[in-house]
């Protein structure tokens, strides 16, 4: 019945005709369609079920059976129920269609006019604001011509999940053509298929209940399409929970739900709103937006108090929030499976947000399995995309372990592009898929790991630079109260002047003595040093220019050709070894007993440079430790001191299922530079003549 009730797909795509001669873009399309598809299909429904009951009940008594329909929770209009009239016989009266059509608005029940968006006011929710709409359609002229072209679009004859089949198809085209909510309203069916088995792989037919929740469920497509594919295949009873801020995408899901048997959707930011935080659930899938940023509630999200959030990813993307949040969630027992990109696979080093995210799913073991999917596979990307399988109720074979599945070549080509959708994945190729998860062995497309394969030491060390002798600058060692040795952080040197010398040997700057420089010789002290003394002394520089310090006992300067300080005492010169000239300039304020004055430094210190290291992990903390020294002896050679060392997890599909290039043959290649040589030559003799 699904392939039938498709031939209104071009039926509802007819009405946007009238749109495009009223001058309307055909990016605001959704927006001038929405409200009546909606009504449609509350429509349709509300006469179905009259239908359904009549045939129970009957219709003699009018007053008992709209009592009787109103006890069902199902909506209710009283011109659809009470008079029998549809969109299509108020459309019969040209004449009488504005106040027809205003009545027959305003008989909908409370609920479904909140969601329509009747009659709202300028602080209400809109959702579909047909009221709005409406208003707009009529000031252009084509109200009545929009509304009769929708109305004779009849969906009575087809149940809801056929119903929800056209829905899914409309709103992709809606989801191609509109840039504000691109990638937001609709995963392809083929992907919510795979979502379904890999799920029906995990779960029996035991009769118990099954709670399904989707925090960014959109129109409910994903949701409630996994619902419909579960029923086929399991007698399990169902609930579906859904959020979505969008405010028609949520006006849509909400229609759906009210013809299901038990489905709850509420509207908000899941992030902030939190709906069903008292609830877990037992099967929970998403599609969340990816690269959205969510500085709009940053703030709230810093706040958050129910510590659902280990970490903060990039302020840029969200994913890893709406991620954390299906965890915080899921039941005990309970299976998900996310849709994401690529970059919550490896974004941030070691530390960052987006690494301690991945660490604490990985270290609670929650991970069990990620799908990289082919690109082109979704309507308005064209980028690979992941599912993340977490599981957490691992079987105990699967403790501690991941599987990779690349099913990147595992798709059919479309005759027709939908959108940047020019792949999809049938049904041999979603079975491929599911063995490969259920089996949990290696094979062409998958690899199985411990899940400390994906973790890693970033160890930060302080190197010591060397010369060309790998020396560097000594420091002296004092000694403290409790008799502790402690190496100094630097030499302190008491410069008398500080010159600089270009090529031809001229001084192009000196300064003299500090004590030249207090209140007694120099009124305009303050200026002195913020106008001369210290911007000259910020932009000295002693590797790049001829910079030498003289004290009384010594000059010192650096040898860029031997990479070292040389210490000058009379016609002796020595090299001290890798270093640093550190030169600054301070005012000092007037006291009691002193002058204001400018001081001078100049310290001698070793050239340190901080650096980090990517090790590989072992869970095993001696082992661990044995891997980070044994990489240090055998690729650092400076002198170094450990610093901090932080794990991080990434997982790098490119780098598992690395397929090398294969060379060509020396004898192929030969053959093609001979081949181009007798090309030059034959050049070279046209040009000749």
């Amino acid at each position: 019945m699904s392939i039938n009730i498709l031939k209104y797909e071009s039926e509802v795509w007819r009405t946007a005709d009238l749109l495009i001669g009223a001058g309307i873009k055909q990016s605001d399309f959704p927006k001038y369609m929405m409200p009546y598809f909606a009504l449609l299909m509350v429509e349709s429904r509300l006469i179905r079920e009259a239908n359904r009951l009549e045939e129970e009940i009957g219709k003699n008594n009018v007053e008992d059976f709209v009592e009787e329909f109103q006890l069902a929770g199902l909506g209710y209009n009283d011109y659809i129920i009470r008079q029998g009239k549809s969109l299509k016989d108020i459309c019969k009266n040209d004449k009488a269609f504005d106040s027809d059509f205003h009545l027959y608005l305003k008989s909908f029940d409370p609920e479904t006019k909140y969601l329509l968006g009747v009659d709202k006011g300028a602080e209400d929710e809109k959702f579909l604001d047909i009221s709005g709409i409406s208003g707009q359609l009529k000031k252009k002229r084509i109200l009545f011509e929009t509304v009769q072209a929708w109305s004779e679009i009849d969906l009575t004859p087809f149940n809801n999940s056929e119903i929800t089949t056209l829905e899914e198809h409309i709103k992709r085209k809606w989801a191609d053509i509109s840039a504000e909510t691109a990638g937001e309203q609709y995963t392809p069916d083929d992907i919510i298929s795979l979502i379904s088995e890999l799920i029906a792989s995990k779960i029996e037919d035991n009769g118990r209940f099954l709670t399904i929740y989707d925090p960014t469920c959109g129109g409910g497509n994903l949701l409630f399409g996994v619902e419909d594919k579960i029923k086929e295949k399991f007698k399990r009873p169902t609930k579906t929970f859904g959020e979505d801020w969008s405010d028609s995408l949520y006006a849509l899901a909400k229609i759906e739900s009210r013809f299901r048997a038990d489905s709850e959707i509420k509207y908000g930011n899941t992030l902030t709103n939190i709906s069903f935080i008292e609830k877990r659930f037992d099967i929970v899938v998403a599609n969340p937006p990816y690269g959205v940023d969510w500085k709009g509630y940053q703030k709230d999200i810093q706040n958050d108090t129910t510590e659902r959030f280990v970490a903060l990813p990039s302020i840029s993307d969200g994913q890893f929030l709406f991620t954390q949040h299906i965890l915080y969630q899921l039941a005990n027992d309970g299976f998900s499976v996310v849709v994401h990109n690529g970059s919550t696979l490896f974004s941030g080093d070691a530390g960052s947000g987006e690494s301690t995210i991945r660490k604490h799913f990985f270290d609670n073991d929650w991970v069990e399995g990620i799908v990289q999917m082919p690109t082109d596979e979704f309507f308005n990307t064209g980028i690979y995309t992941y599912l993340w399988i977490f599981n957490k109720n691992k079987p105990v074979e699967r403790k501690d372990k991941v599987i990779l599945i690349n099913a990147s070549e595992l798709y059919e080509g479309l005759k027709k592009s939908k959108g940047k959708k020019r792949k999809q994945m049938n049904l041999d190729n979603r079975t491929e898929i599911v063995k490969a998860f259920t089996d949990f062995k290696e094979n062409e497309f998958c690899k199985v790991f411990d899940k400390w394969h994906f973790y890693y030491n970033r160890q930060s060390i302080m190197l010591t630079n060397v010369d060309i002798n790998g020396k560097f600058i000594e420091m002296p060692v004092n000694e403290t109260k409790e008799g502790e040795k402690v190496e100094a952080k630097s030499i302190k040197l008491d410069p008398v002047k500080i010159t600089i010398t270009d090529e031809a040997g001229t001084v192009t700057f000196t300064h003299f003595e500090i004590t030249e420089f207090d209140e007694t010789n120099c009124p305009s002290l303050d200026s002195k040093f913020n106008e001369e003394i210290k911007p000259n002394i910020a932009a000295l520089d002693y590797k790049e220019q001829n910079l030498k310090v003289f004290t009384k006992k010594a000059i010192y300067w650096y040898d860029s050709d031997k990479d070292t300080i040389i210490e000058e005492i009379g016609n002796k010169r020595s090299e001290l070894g890798c270093g640093k000239i550190v030169i600054k300039s301070t005012f000092k304020k007037a006291s009691k007993s002193k002058n204001a004055s400018i001081v001078i430094t100049v310290e001698l210190t070793k050239d340190l440079q901080k650096d980090n290291e990517t090790i590989p992990y072992s869970s095993d903390q001696t082992e661990n430790q044995e891997w980070i020294t044994d990489f240090m002896a055998k690729y650092v050679t400076k002198p170094f001191e450990y610093l901090d060392n932080v794990i991080g997890v990434e997982i790098n599909f490119n780098k598992v299922f690395y397929k090398p290039e294969k060379l060509r043959e020396v004898s192929t290649i030969n053959a093609d530079l001979e081949a181009l040589e007798n090309d030059l030559i034959n050049l070279e003799k046209e040009l000749a003549l």
